[in-house]
């Protein structure tokens, strides 16, 4: 997300950042870039119009110009004012503190993704909020849409409401309220009809429903790939209905970004949670200085953390950790790493969350690589035997013959893996010397990536123990530090 607009702020700074000093003329040729990248963006002109106001006031000033190091000064300027563009620092998430049970009303228009996104809150609900949740679909226009939010609460173990035939919305919402208080649900998520277009008939129903069900939450889902007609939406039902905040879905395929950087302006109210994808789990909480951080390539290591420690096993981190402290990492922990790198989403995620991993990734994605090469790795250890796994040593030319076969690729393929897998070997007995996790974790200030998440591997803590890539506190990361048998690969790919 954001990659088109990333790309070309990050092209202004460079240039900013590359001059010993800046002059006034710099700077405005610089913000008149920017608002032209905004534009391109899809972000709504009069929020364009007042982020380049508020940027070129602040970076203008004299502190500025006659600073140590005066592109730096601008960036964190724009960085500051991209925070308060997508709502300040503090973004309120799910409000829950009220008396049960708790209604959450989903309104938006037809195919934005309301039905899903509910799913999505009432797995959320249950799994981080430890609450109750029942989910009823008040949409009797879709065929059936009140079918497959039954088939999704089976699929994300939340309870639905029966389906009556026949009965219309108003209905059914007092009839979900009445059965959250028998089952003592905690929250009740409605899923409201939506249009193909804002109409009254809309409006009327959602207010009706509204009065009926009193919802302590009202949240607008608006499809991002929309750009600016996902702003117009939001603006018509910020009018109407009491909104509380926005769902922005299919963020994962919006390059530009533009609905995100004016929703807030034009709604007044926060985007709470951001869909990064089609599975069930692929909802984040929306937090604006980690977007402001993504978009200028500053990576976002927290969000890094807290997707390791929701995807990472606890008994598969600390068996880890027991191994590396011994300085032992056979085939099996290799493999253990690079199926944990794909289910936090594939190299292309991680690079983008990493700080200073920019350049890697364009060149990951000029030369078409996906996430592919992981899984042909993960089928070359496959193609082992449970000996040969526990035991590296005993891959001689025959057995790498064999299991190019066995795994679709060629000897050279294998021989990369084997490699790879030698070079993080030695890092492993490298950080037994070093005094084990705790003196790696002095190295960064106590504060790395690796130190907080032990099961994420080798130096820098990057899943993979890949050497180079720094943790929070660790050193910057050079794209060349990467192993050299990836980069083959990768350009082999």
């Amino acid at each position: 997300m954001f990659d088109n607009l990333s790309d070309r702020l990050g092209g202004v700074f460079d240039k900013l950042k590359g001059r010993g000093a800046l002059k006034e003329q710099d700077v405005r040729d610089a913000m008149r870039e920017v608002r032209i990248a905004l534009l391109e963006a899809d972000v709504a002109l009069p929020v364009a119009r007042r982020f380049i106001d508020a940027v070129t006031e602040k970076a203008v000033g004299q502190d500025v110009l006659r600073s140590v190091t005066p592109g730096q000064q601008v960036v964190k300027i724009v960085h500051d004012e991209l925070v308060e563009m997508l709502g300040g620092e503090d973004t309120p998430g799910l409000d829950l503190d009220a008396k049960p049970p708790v209604v959450i009303m989903m309104v938006g228009l037809q195919g934005s993704g309301k039905t899903t996104t509910t799913a999505k809150l009432g797995k959320l609900i249950r799994e981080k909020h430890g609450k109750k949740a029942l989910m009823a679909s008040l949409d009797v226009n879709r065929p059936a849409a009140q079918e497959q939010l039954a088939v999704l609460g089976t699929q994300v173990d939340v309870a639905t409401l029966p389906i009556v035939a026949g009965q219309q919305p108003v209905d059914i919402a007092r009839r979900a309220m009445e059965a959250a208080k028998l089952q003592n649900a905690d929250v009740l998520l409605l899923d409201t009809a939506g249009r193909l277009h804002v109409d009254e008939a809309l409006m009327a129903e959602m207010k009706a429903v509204a009065g009926v069900s009193a919802p302590h939450e009202v949240l607008l889902v608006v499809d991002s790939l929309t750009g600016q007609d996902a702003v117009n939406v939001a603006q018509s039902f910020s009018g109407e209905v009491p909104l509380t905040g926005v769902v922005l879905t299919r963020m994962d395929g919006d390059a530009r970004g533009g609905a995100a950087l004016s929703m807030r302006h034009v709604t007044g109210k926060p985007i709470k949670f951001a869909g990064t994808g089609e599975k069930l789990d692929a909802i984040e909480a929306f937090h604006p200085s980690r977007v402001a951080d993504r978009i200028l390539g500053m990576g976002d290591v927290v969000s890094l953390v807290e997707k390791a420690a929701a995807t990472i096993k606890e008994e598969d981190a600390e068996a880890l950790a027991k191994r590396m402290a011994k300085g032992q990492f056979d085939l099996n922990d290799l493999r253990t790493q690079l199926q944990q790198m794909q289910n936090m989403g594939g190299l292309g995620m991680l690079a983008g969350m990493i700080p200073g991993m920019k350049k890697a990734k364009a060149a990951m994605a000029a030369s078409n690589m996906d996430d592919k090469v992981l899984v042909h790795m993960d089928a070359i250890i496959g193609s082992m035997t449970p000996k040969e796994r526990a035991n590296p040593a005993l891959m001689n030319a025959k057995r790498k013959k064999r299991v190019a076969a066995g795994s679709g690729t060629d000897v050279q393929t294998v021989n990369k893996v084997m490699k790879m897998h030698q070079e993080m070997s030695r890092a492993m007995k490298q950080i037994k010397k070093m005094g084990g996790l705790k003196g790696l974790a002095s190295m960064f200030g106590g504060g790395g990536l690796g130190a907080a998440m032990p099961g994420l591997g080798g130096p820098g803590g990057m899943p993979g123990g890949m050497p180079g890539l720094g943790g929070p506190k660790g050193p910057s990361v050079d794209p060349d530090t990467l192993p050299p048998e990836l980069r083959d690969m990768l350009n082999k790919k």
